[in-house]
């Protein structure tokens, strides 16, 4: 008790705030891979370095070479099992600090919010990746080049069946319609439900990999689903909708326009 009161005592004002420090960078890194493939990996690495110690304790000399071996190469290791998370992570950090301006956000959530409600009416299936501050240009390049204002027209006409360009996403990028016709990568997360179907996936796969938000309309069912950080939640109507991707652009909902964006949120 008393070196553990004389620990404290001796302990100046920058060893707490190098513990703070400490301690809000794992709970980032928690917050980055919970709910991921990643968090299952982490309890793998977890196992091992147990039984590490484990067979070090019963002497298990072959067991602990292999195991050694292993962990000498844990930093190749980990960026392999988690560039996707790294690279989420890296460009969270790189996001700008100062909030910018998104008067035309609130331009483009209305048209898309209207098309994605006609869509789900009509059963009509659709992929809608909205850039934030993580450039899509990746994912651009395969997909038809478009160009063009964001319209619920423009929307409806390019996943309306029978168009060219109904298979894919559409991706809105800088206020306008970028692409349409575009791959996104699969989602990997074993958690993910296996009745989801090959849009659902991909609308999950590109948010694990930048921050874009993502709107997903089942044609079998009629449901506007959204994607965001990895995640898919189901949308009841347009007014959630557009509640919904209110927050995400504009830090709450009901900011009108000419608000700004919250971008130096970890969340």
């Amino acid at each position: 008790m008393d070196n553990l009161l004389s620990v404290f005592t001796s302990m100046r004002w920058y060893d707490a705030l190098d513990i703070i420090l400490v301690a809000f960078l794992f709970y980032q890194v928690l917050m980055v891979v919970r709910g991921t493939r990643a968090a299952q990996m982490l309890l793998g690495l977890a196992v091992i370095f147990g039984g590490f110690l484990l067979a070090r304790n019963l002497k298990l000399q072959a067991l602990s070479a292999i195991i050694d071996n292993f962990f000498s190469s844990l930093i190749l290791i980990v960026i392999v099992l988690f560039q996707h998370e790294i690279r989420r992570g890296l460009t969270r950090i790189g996001s700008s600090p100062f909030p910018g301006a998104r008067s035309e956000a609130v331009q483009v959530i209305e048209e898309v919010v209207g098309a994605a409600q006609v869509m789900a009416q009509r059963r009509v299936g659709a992929l809608i990746a909205l850039e934030r501050s993580v450039g899509l240009a990746d994912y651009l390049e395969g997909g038809t080049s478009l160009d063009s204002k964001v319209t619920r027209e423009a929307i409806l006409s390019a996943f309306w069946p029978g168009s060219p360009l109904h298979d894919g996403a559409l991706v809105i990028q800088q206020g306008r319609i970028a692409a349409a016709k575009c791959v996104l990568p699969l989602t990997k997360n074993p958690n993910v439900s296996q009745r989801l179907g090959t849009r659902h996936r991909a609308a999950i796969g590109l948010t694990e990999e930048s921050d874009a938000v993502v709107i997903a309309v089942s044609e079998e069912r009629g449901v506007i689903s959204v994607a965001e950080g990895g995640k898919l939640s189901r949308i009841m109507d347009a007014g959630e909708l557009h509640q919904r991707l209110m927050e995400l652009y504009h830090g709450q909902p009901g900011r009108g326009r000419g608000e700004r964006r919250r971008w130096w949120s970890w969340s």
